[in-house]
């Protein structure tokens, strides 16, 4: 044993009064989970309870505050920490024997999953509880999938299901889960095409967030090959029926190009009266670098495949960018200037250009009903857009933290129910965190899972 010869004369907690526990006793106290219990409680009945339903929910969610990637991971922390033992609620004069088995936990889990509505109530509880500390909730959203790879490992599109000598399939195998497929396109800084592809068997998050506070607001789990923009609107109108002051509230919804679709941006500007802020497709065929937009008439005014609007010179040929100048809201008109006037440079074909002879310039007004997905109330090209996109990383921050923190980068989960059931504890845990930290005065912190919480002196 290395001997210490001068310890210290004071206890560590007259220094410092924090403990990791905190964490998960701001969880615990902001977590709305009252419902489940009483209704796992009344399922129990009268049955044996050497393991309280109680505090192995509590022990569930300190595993998943303490990134415990297993039940036994969780036993373990159990067995030689009384005092997580004491705070999550089981009797101390138990000592280890209080820990539940792994059979005990296995049961538990499995009729968590017969309440994953009550676990979704949880979920928008929260949210409804954040929205009284945070009144610009849902001002700025925005929407991706994320991968879940299934803990089985990969099988065949046309594998048959492994069977027991029962006949019933074998718990190793995942009749659930499918084959996933992402392709990202792009340019390097030189000009040469690059291409990314991902591939896995297993599941799709896909997650609509407060992009401004990174709050997830909705979700959804299904197969891995089920397509990311048919699930924009549902989620949308799934929070404006829970939550109708946040999407009333709402002013932009930002996604990848994955979601370009007239459909939905039609519907978001048209229904909700949110701005979309949807990258678009590089869909031409054929080379073109440029479009008219009035093809029905002779005009100087074109676009390229992103919407960008500009003028070609009727002297030089030289294509200019025209200045966006605003959308027109009663019109539904995107406004654009000479960029000439609007410059304040020398045009040599100005003189020739129909309309661009007065000092404020050419005027032009692009309806967006000529192509709502190429025109849309914040041009691309302006840097409000550019700005507005940014926020889209937001998501994928939340998806970062599902994965390194929330442990859903190594999991061992199989099945779709399973996966639905983990994936809506993780969020309502983030959530709680959220919340515990706004209500001790860590606003600062709320995005955090792992930043100590902070304990003031009596």
């Amino acid at each position: 044993m290395a001997i210490i010869p001068q310890p210290s004369v004071f206890d560590w907690t007259d220094v410092d009064l924090a403990s990791d526990l905190d964490r998960l006793r701001l969880v615990l106290d902001a977590i709305p989970d009252e419902g489940l219990m009483l209704i796992l409680e009344a399922e129990r009945g009268r049955g044996r309870d050497d393991y309280p339903i109680r505090g192995t929910w509590n022990s569930i969610l300190a595993g998943v505050v303490y990134q415990h990637p297993s039940v036994e991971a969780v036993r373990r922390e159990l067995a030689r920490n009384g005092e997580l033992r004491k705070l999550c609620g089981f009797d101390p004069l138990r000592g280890i024997f209080a820990v539940p088995t792994p059979w005990a936990y296995t049961h538990f889990l499995d009729s968590l999953l017969a309440h994953e509505a009550e676990i979704r109530q949880m979920f928008h509880d929260l949210i409804e509880k954040l929205r009284a500390h945070l009144p610009d909730l849902g001002r700025f959203l925005a929407v991706d999938g994320k991968a879940l790879p299934s803990w089985t490992p990969s099988q065949k599109k046309d594998e048959p299901i492994r069977l027991r000598a029962d006949g019933q399939p074998d718990r190793r195998a995942e009749p659930d889960a499918d084959w996933g497929v992402k392709t990202k396109r792009g340019q390097h800084a030189d000009g040469t095409a690059w291409e990314k592809v991902t591939r896995w068997f297993g599941f799709e998050l896909h997650l609509l967030v407060d992009s401004q506070h990174e709050i997830p607001l909705n979700y959804k789990v299904t197969k891995a090959s089920a397509s990311e923009f048919p699930e924009l609107l549902p989620l949308v109108e799934g929070t404006r029926e829970k939550h109708p002051e946040i999407i009333e509230q709402a002013e932009e919804l930002a996604a990848d190009k994955g979601y370009d679709s007239t459909e939905i941006i039609t519907i978001l500007q048209d229904e909700y009266r949110i701005k979309p802020i949807i990258d678009k497709r590089e869909d031409w065929k054929g080379g073109d670098a440029t479009r008219p937009v009035f093809g029905d008439r002779v005009d100087t005014v074109v676009h390229d495949v992103k919407g960008c609007v500009s003028c070609v010179c009727p002297a030089t040929g030289e294509t200019r960018k025209m200045a966006p100048w605003g959308y027109e809201a009663d019109r539904e008109c995107l406004k654009y200037r000479c960029p000439a006037a609007a410059g304040d440079y020398v045009c040599k074909g100005r003189d020739l250009c129909p309309g661009a002879q007065s000092a404020y310039g050419k005027v032009v007004r692009i309806p967006l009903e000529r192509d709502r997905r190429m025109f849309v109330p914040i041009p691309r090209e302006t840097e409000a857009w550019k700005r507005a996109y940014a926020r889209r990383t937001a998501v994928e921050r939340v998806n970062s933290r599902l994965d390194r923190v929330l442990g859903f980068e190594l999991h061992t989960i199989r099945g779709l129910a399973k996966m639905e059931a983990r994936m809506g504890i993780a969020l309502v845990v983030m959530l709680a965190m959220a919340l515990g930290r706004i209500r001790s005065g860590q606003k600062e912190r709320l995005r955090s899972m792992l930043a100590p919480a902070e304990r003031k002196a009596a």
